[in-house]
C-alpha cells in the first residue's frame, strides 16, 4: 500500500519547525527566568501588616533616571569645558528631583526602593557632579588644595544623603537639618556659570571658588536649620499678586540667568546661618 504524499510532506514540515518551537520556548524561558531572578521584591508595613510587593513604579522612576542622566551629563560637559551646559545640567537635574517625590506623592506611588534610587541619583547630580564642574574648571589649577576641597564636598554630600534618610519621619518637615544637596549643588553650579562666563580665572576668583565649594560641603552637614517650603500648599488658592510675583522672577531670572540663580541660591544658602544667629541673639540673655 502507498504511503500518502501530502501526509509526508505534513509530516516533514512538523519535523522541521519543532527545532524552531523548541528553541522559541527555550528563549521565553529564558526570559522569563532572567524577568523572574531580577525582579524586584519590598516588604512595607501598611495598616499594621507586612504587605509583600513585587515590580516598581515606573511614573517617578523616570523623573529620578533623568534626574540621574542629567547629572552624569553634567560631568561629561564639564570633562569636555562645557562649563555652561554642565551647570544648565544640574539646574535641570534640581527641578527634576523635586518633580518625583511630588509625583510619587500626588499619584501614591512612594515606595522604599524610590527613596533608595533617588539618594543614589541624588549622590551623582548634587554629589559628584558639581565638585567635579568646579574641579575642572577652576580647582585644578590650585594643585592639591583644589581636590582636596573637592572630595571635602563630595563626601560631605554623601553624608548629608545618608543623615537625611536616617532622619525621615523625626525631624520637623518645615526644616532641613543642614543644607539641602541641591541647594548646594546650584551654589556650586550657579558660581561656575557666572565666572566662567565672565572669563573671571585670577587667582582672587580660585580662592573664592575654593572657599563656595568648601563652604557649601561644610553647610550640608552642619546642623543649621533651612527653610523647607514643604507647608506650602500648591493646591490651594492664592492671591493674584503671587502669580505676578512668580510672573516677574521668571523675567528677572531670563534676564541674565547665571548671575540672578548665583543671587538667589547664594541668598538661601546665606539665609541659614543669618537666622541662627537671629535665633541665638533673640534668646541670648539681655546683658545691662
Amino acid at each position: 500500500m502507498s504511503q500518502d504524499p501530502r501526509k509526508t510532506e505534513h509530516d516533514m514540515s512538523q519535523a522541521a519547525a519543532e527545532p524552531e518551537r523548541q528553541a522559541s520556548s527555550a528563549e521565553e524561558d529564558l526570559a522569563t527566568a532572567f524577568v523572574r531572578e531580577t525582579e524586584v521584591i519590598e516588604e512595607s508595613m501598611e495598616d499594621g501588616r507586612k504587605v509583600r510587593r513585587k515590580g516598581i513604579y515606573l511614573l517617578p522612576n523616570l523623573f529620578t533616571t533623568s534626574a540621574l542622566f542629567a547629572g552624569f551629563f553634567a560631568v561629561v560637559a564639564g570633562i569636555n569645558g562645557d562649563f555652561t551646559a554642565a551647570a544648565v545640567a544640574i539646574f535641570i537635574a534640581m527641578v527634576l528631583d523635586g518633580l518625583d517625590g511630588r509625583v510619587a506623592r500626588m499619584t501614591n506611588t512612594q515606595s522604599a526602593f524610590g527613596a533608595e534610587y533617588d539618594s543614589l541619583s541624588d549622590m551623582i547630580s548634587f554629589g559628584m557632579a558639581p565638585a567635579l564642574v568646579a574641579f575642572t574648571w577652576i580647582l585644578q589649577d590650585i594643585g592639591k588644595t583644589g581636590w582636596v576641597v573637592a572630595f571635602l564636598y563630595v563626601a560631605c554630600a554623601a553624608l548629608r544623603l545618608a543623615r537625611f534618610n536616617v532622619q525621615i519621619g523625626s525631624v520637623d518637615k518645615k526644616w532641613f537639618i543642614g543644607l539641602p544637596s541641591p541647594s548646594a549643588a546650584a551654589l556650586v553650579a550657579a558660581s561656575v556659570w557666572t565666572f566662567h562666563s565672565f572669563d573671571a580665572d585670577a587667582f582672587g576668583f580660585k580662592l573664592l571658588m575654593l572657599f563656595v565649594v568648601g563652604a557649601a560641603g561644610i553647610l550640608m552637614v552642619s546642623n543649621i536649620r533651612y527653610y523647607s517650603f514643604k507647608d506650602v500648599d500648591l493646591k490651594g488658592p492664592v492671591p493674584f499678586v503671587f502669580l505676578l510675583a512668580i510672573v516677574l522672577g521668571f523675567v528677572v531670572i531670563s534676564i541674565e540667568p547665571s548671575v540672578m540663580l548665583l543671587l538667589l541660591f547664594g541668598a538661601y544658602v546665606v539665609s541659614g546661618p543669618v537666622m541662627a544667629v537671629m535665633r541665638k541673639l533673640k534668646h541670648s540673655p539681655s546683658t545691662h
